[in-house]
């Protein structure tokens, strides 16, 4: 199945449409148009019964076109390629490299779209999504644009792990922009299925994957590093480089989150494992259990002090043995 690869690698979940699916936008969408065009021909039949033959037929083409043509290109370039139909079924119009259509992709569209689904019934437009690969027809093939799928289970979206924490910012100098998306497509392919592959094929794939990445790369892949964990640390160094490009664009463009490194020292529930610590780690001393608190003995009254017989020496102060009632200097 074709799967729409963006610069960002990251947007792999929206699949091209359908015809069915395509169909039945495209059907909702000519409904709702014909409702509309049939409401404005006759309230311009009302207003236009005291003019000519000549200026009626003017009248209805105008309006011909500014319902069935018109209409659908404001509003898919309004609403950034999503028509009534493709709302009801959950598809979205966009470029080639899956970014939002402009009014020039729009009416290229819609003009096309004219011959291949109003004059012909639909059957060119048909014909073209069955030969194309991605189910393309004519309009977004000239116009550059596909219909994408907007609502995709959760259950056929694969999870991509991250990668162990000691891996993280290592490969903040790699130069990735000789890396084609076609690999990066694959990479991102063995990652979310690795756990379902049998561990020698896996190990096998993710060797072949992490030296033609590190060809591309001309930086071969660090020793001692296993390269399932080598490729998810290089995807997710991609990824913060292409959301930082983003902001800083101020496009402000939605995508995957990107999972943050965690702090060092925090532990790996990650599918990579973690990596040795650098220092021995001394298993601490267990606290010993806190003894129960005795009960407080009850004061006994104190005993009224007698008065210090009058001498000519000073009376030392009672108390026990030693103590003067002063802390000795230091």
């Amino acid at each position: 199945m074709s799967e729409l690869v963006t610069g960002e690698a990251v947007a792999l979940e929206l699949r091209p449409a359908r015809l069915p699916s395509r169909a039945l936008a495209v059907l909702l969408d000519l409904i709702v148009a014909v409702f509309a065009y049939t409401a404005l021909t006759i309230a311009l039949v009302a207003a236009t019964a005291s003019l000519d033959d000549a200026a009626q037929i003017a009248v209805t083409i105008a309006s011909f076109v500014l319902v069935l043509v018109g209409a659908p290109i404001a509003v898919e370039t309004l609403s950034h390629g999503r028509s009534l139909g493709k709302m009801a079924c959950g598809l979205r119009v966009v470029r080639d490299d899956g970014g939002p259509i402009r009014f020039r992709h729009a009416l290229v569209r819609g003009g096309i779209g004219v011959f291949e689904i109003l004059m012909t019934f639909g059957s060119v437009a048909v014909i073209a999504s069955l030969v194309s690969a991605r189910g393309r027809r004519l309009g977004d093939v000239f116009a550059g644009t596909l219909v994408v799928r907007e609502r995709v289970p959760l259950a056929r979206s694969g999870f991509l792990p991250p990668p162990p924490p000691w891996l993280a910012g290592r490969f903040a100098e790699l130069d990735l922009s000789a890396v084609p998306d076609g690999l990066w497509l694959a990479i991102r392919q063995y990652l979310t299925r690795m756990q379902q592959l049998d561990p020698q094929v896996g190990w096998t794939m993710a060797e072949r994957l992490a030296s033609d990445l590190a060809a591309r790369t001309g930086t071969p892949a660090p020793h001692g590093v296993p390269p399932a964990a080598y490729l998810a640390a290089v995807v997710q160094e991609r990824q913060a480089r292409e959301v930082r490009r983003s902001y800083a664009n101020g496009s402000g463009l939605r995508g995957p989150a990107v999972a943050s490194p965690p702090r060092p020292g925090a532990p790996v529930a990650g599918a990579f494992g973690a990596a040795p610590p650098a220092f021995p780690v001394y298993p601490s001393t267990p606290a010993t259990p806190a003894t129960p608190a005795t009960p407080a003995t009850p004061a006994t009254p104190a005993t009224p002090a007698t008065p210090a017989t009058q001498t000519n020496e000073t009376a030392e102060p009672t108390g026990p043995a030693g103590s003067t009632g002063f802390a000795p200097p230091a």
